[in-house]
């Protein structure tokens, strides 16, 4: 499938796996570096993590349903 057909939820879930996977991919090593860019405090690990946290932050509402607004025909109720 291309973008133009994805909802929503299907491109952050995208977004999540694919950042997953470079979090594996620049993991630290045991010196404390990571592997591919040879820096302790990988910029491109540090990316990957803000994707996630944003993608975790988002609403999880659909697109096609509409918040639910109170009725003004019918009366408030009070608890």
């Amino acid at each position: 499938m291309t973008a133009p057909f994805l909802s929503l939820a299907q491109i952050r879930n995208r977004l999540t796996l694919t950042a997953r996977a470079i979090l594996r991919a620049h993991r630290p090593g045991p010196d404390g570096r990571c592997p591919t860019c040879r820096t302790p405090d990988c910029p491109v690990a540090t990316a990957a993590r803000t994707v996630i946290d944003t993608a975790e932050e988002a609403p999880q509402r659909s697109a096609a349903t509409l918040p639910s607004q109170p009725d003004r025909e019918e009366p408030r109720q009070t608890g």
